[in-house]
């Protein structure tokens, strides 16, 4: 995830790791819970079944709704174990890729 200014706004980033397809999730209004488990629904439900196999997640706090985001949509959800941020695949490297458009404080 890119997290704006003071927090204000986010970029949610979900990269498909097969086709290597990137959609980002924009979150105006913060990235919590909420805002997190709103936007993903509004995404997830408009891509094909290919690109919403499963999420793989960190253990951010944002994600507190997974049960409710797979209910919505279908996609289970799993999370990386801690301290192993390797297991988030690709995403991490698309993100450290996005951070050329979207500097620290920009989202």
């Amino acid at each position: 995830m890119i997290v704006g200014s003071a927090s204000g706004s986010a970029i949610a980033i979900l990269d498909e790791r097969t086709t290597r397809f990137v959609v980002m999730v924009h979150l105006p209004n913060g990235h919590g819970s909420a805002e997190l488990h709103d936007g993903l629904i509004r995404v997830l439900e408009g891509l094909p079944a290919l690109l919403r196999r499963s999420l793989t997640w960190d253990q951010g706090t944002e994600l507190a709704r997974h049960v409710e985001i797979t209910k919505a949509t279908g996609v289970p959800i799993f999370f990386c174990d801690p301290g192993s941020p390797w297991q988030g695949g690709s995403n991490e490297n698309t993100i450290g890729q996005l951070r050329q458009h979207f500097p620290k404080g920009t989202a």
